[in-house]
């Protein structure tokens, strides 16, 4: 991994003293999506269906014992989800006044083989374990790691 310096110098990073260009070497595929949470998700739908987007997925998912419901929005290759949380939730959200993305996906070709590495290489994951959902027309399954600043990235295998 590489970064710029403040002289404008690459300098390569190194997390652990690993090689990071071994990690997912032959597992890590490409941005699965980008996830953005809503508070009236058919306006969102809206709005992104005029932006040439089509919704090919909807789904619900639970939420500290509620329901969430989300929209995939697809151009081209890019993917939007669109997810709308619990009405308990959604007043965090509106109270927001800077940026709305949630995380960014990368898809993985085995989602359990990258959970082994990334866990190994000693990056902070939230979950225990991969986690299953039923979205997409065979399911998923994705786990999350933390970044330096609080980011979350996502990686995920549609099954």
């Amino acid at each position: 991994m590489l970064y710029l310096n403040i002289l404008g110098q690459i300098t390569p990073i190194c997390l652990k003293q690993c090689d990071m260009q071994k990690i997912l070497e032959h597992n890590f595929t490409g941005i699965q999506h980008i996830g953005v949470p809503v508070t009236n998700l058919e306006k969102s739908v809206q709005f992104y269906t005029k932006l040439g987007f089509d919704n090919v997925m909807e789904g619900q998912f639970d939420h500290n014992n509620e329901t969430g419901n989300v929209r995939m929005m697809k151009r081209g290759e890019a993917i939007v989800e669109l997810f709308m949380m619990p009405e308990s939730e959604l007043a965090e959200i509106r109270g927001r006044k800077d940026g709305h993305i949630d995380h960014l996906a990368f898809d993985v070709e085995d989602v359990d083989k990258a959970f082994s590495e990334l866990k190994n290489a000693g990056f902070q994951i939230s979950e225990k374990e991969p986690v299953s959902l039923s979205f997409w027309e065979k399911g998923c399954k994705y786990f999350t790691v933390i970044g330096p600043d609080n980011e979350k990235l996502e990686f995920n295998q549609l099954l």
